[in-house]
């Protein structure tokens, strides 16, 4: 595995920053570990969130923005960060928001230009199962819908058996 420093151009535009590329990588391939300098159980737009209450300080690696058409996963489970699709030196390095996050601390409009734009970044919460299962998400983002799933259907249960 890499070392952050030597992998990752930060550039600052407009008071935002931005993490780009200084080498290529192919899909799957183990780009660093994803750092963890501290936890909370609450989240803010600079942690990632590991848990179902768990929100990790996740150092330079919170500088990533968000694409519907992300280079990048994420993976909260074994504190990695991987390659989405092939990427190349100068690309600018980005994984999808929902997939770790429940609920976003702070909600924005996407900017991203993919055909598979889903406009406004909340969270997972807020997106349906059919647009989420085109992305990679965290075992914890699968576990809060198979809740949020199985909760809707016990609430709607007697509506259903009593034929309406």
């Amino acid at each position: 595995m890499n070392d952050l420093e030597d992998l990752l151009d930060v550039i600052s535009l407009k008071g935002f920053k931005s993490l780009f590329s200084k080498f290529s990588f192919r899909q799957g391939e183990i780009i660093c570990p994803l750092p963890c300098t501290s936890i909370s159980n609450k989240p803010s737009q600079h942690t990632v969130q590991a848990g179902r209450y768990k929100h990790i300080e996740v150092g330079v690696i919170a500088s990533l923005n968000h694409s519907c058409n992300p280079n990048l996963v994420l993976d909260t489970t074994r504190m990695l960060v991987i390659a989405a699709r092939e990427i190349s030196p100068g690309d600018e390095l980005t994984f999808f928001y929902p997939s770790t996050e429940w609920e976003m601390a702070v909600p924005f409009i996407c900017a991203c230009g993919s055909t598979n734009c889903i406009h406004v970044v909340a969270g997972a919460r807020y997106l349906s199962p059919a647009v989420l299962e085109r992305y990679f998400l965290n075992q914890h983002i699968r576990k809060m819908i198979t809740g949020l799933l199985t909760r809707a259907a016990t609430r709607y249960r007697p509506i259903v058996q009593a034929g309406i």
